[in-house]
């Protein structure tokens, strides 16, 4: 009976052991991908899983035997919450997009694979070839956790019917503070005649824009100290006074832009993507000519601006490493993928060789009269969010600090000397 046994089970483990070959020896095996449903950048889109969906087919025409599977209907709302828990429950797609919000606390927590022993073995990979912001939004403490699928940066949109009608030019790539104060000065006013001033130099130009256009890096690099009271965080400060002085304390919003009653406004390119008047596209602004234009250059900076990134990360505890690298470049680093972002998305591919293709800017520009080389410009200029753990938390504070500070009376340096101390604090306990 004993023998019976053992050979029942010798029977059970061979049998085993041959299912395991011979499926090992196909290679049949699934690779997973946390996908949302709808626009990174908050803009109709009904064509969420077309880019995905072709890649999955150049993936899987190679690989015959790797097939690639997502959860579809997960809403971008949603998402985050459903990636976060996937993770602590340890049954997480082996890729998935991360959202440049959530990407500092998740690299903090360990959910990231680190890429750069992958990177640095593939000779057919090569980080130059990306705009080096848009790259580096997936680097965190040196580590690259992360590659750029999809960028957008922060523009100046303008609206030209006012200042054609104002007998002013549209400014330059290198425009200035001093050109930026002087047109706002010069617009705003009273135009109907009725004591109200309904005629406005721009809106949502808040102290991010002006610090970093300003040479300000707001915090260290490790998130250790606040830089809110050195002279060109004062200077950014001040002159966001200057501007909302001259709208006799009227609170000008998105709305009145829309309105057609302001000249300026920031908004990511994305927004004028999806906004421009071109075939496929909505036309959003139909009461005044529009375009966009870089950022204000600071007395001690440049025409810079901020850029937001979707990223494409790998789970740390993946099983298909090899699989895993191979989809992520066909995703974030194949021309022919990357190109559809031009043509089914709102932002712009973070590869320069793609944004800088004649087949691109020939669309873009006989569709949507859109000027790449200021998109190239801005691209490559892009400052970089910072990377510590608690980036969110303290750039709220910095909000708050100079909310009050606005709204109060008080000497500006002085005050963010107060504020800085403050939130120093903070980041000496939270770090």
């Amino acid at each position: 009976m004993k023998n019976k046994q053992i050979f029942i089970l010798i029977l059970i483990f061979l049998t085993l052991s041959i299912v395991l070959y011979f499926d090992d020896f196909k290679g049949e095996k699934t690779i997973t991908i946390g996908v949302f449903a709808g626009s990174y950048w908050n803009v109709q889109n009904g064509n969420s899983y077309k880019i995905l969906d072709n890649a999955i087919k150049k993936f899987e025409e190679k690989n015959n035997n790797i097939k690639v599977e997502y959860v579809s209907g997960i809403t971008k709302d949603d998402y985050s919450e459903w990636l976060y828990s996937r993770l602590l429950e340890g049954n997480a797609p082996d890729i998935f997009f991360v959202f440049g919000e959530d990407f500092n606390v998740l690299a903090e927590l360990g959910a990231f694979k680190d890429l750069l022993e992958l990177i640095d073995k593939d000779d057919t990979f090569n980080a130059d070839d990306y705009y080096n912001s848009s790259y580096s939004c997936g680097r965190y403490k040196n580590i690259q956790y992360a590659l750029p699928y999809e960028s957008a940066v922060n523009m100046m949109f303008v609206n030209k019917t006012i200042l054609d009608n104002e007998g002013i030019d549209v400014p330059d790539v290198n425009w200035t503070w001093n050109d930026f104060y002087n047109i706002c000065n010069a617009v705003t006013k009273d135009k109907n005649g009725d004591g109200i001033i309904d005629k406005f130099g721009v809106c949502d130009y808040t102290w991010k824009e002006a610090m970093v256009s300003n040479n300000v890096n707001i915090f260290d690099e490790k998130g250790n100290v606040s830089n809110l009271n050195s002279d060109n965080s004062v200077e950014a400060v001040t002159f966001i006074e200057r501007l909302e002085n001259l709208n006799d304390g009227y609170t000008v919003t998105s709305n009145d832009f829309d309105l057609g009653n302001v000249v300026f406004q920031p908004l990511d390119f994305s927004q004028y993507r999806a906004y421009k008047p071109y075939p496929l596209r909505v036309k959003k602004y139909s009461n005044f000519e529009w375009d966009c234009i870089t950022m204000p250059a600071g007395p001690d900076g440049k025409n810079t601006s901020y850029m937001d990134t979707l990223l494409l990360a790998a789970n740390k505890n993946t099983n298909n490493e090899e699989y895993v690298w191979e989809f992520m470049k066909i995703l974030t680093y194949d021309r022919e993928i990357q190109s559809q972002i031009f043509m089914y998305s709102e932002g712009a591919s973070p590869l320069k060789s793609v944004t800088n293709s004649n087949e691109i800017i020939d669309m873009l520009e006989e569709d949507g009269n859109i000027k790449m080389y200021l998109l190239d410009y801005a691209m490559e200029n892009a400052t970089v969010t910072p990377t510590f753990k608690n980036y969110n938390n303290a750039v709220k504070m910095v909000d708050s600090a100079i909310y009050d500070i606005l709204s109060g009376n008080s000497n500006i340096s002085m005050s963010l000397k107060k504020k800085q101390r403050d939130i120093n604090t903070y980041l000496k306990v939270e770090n």
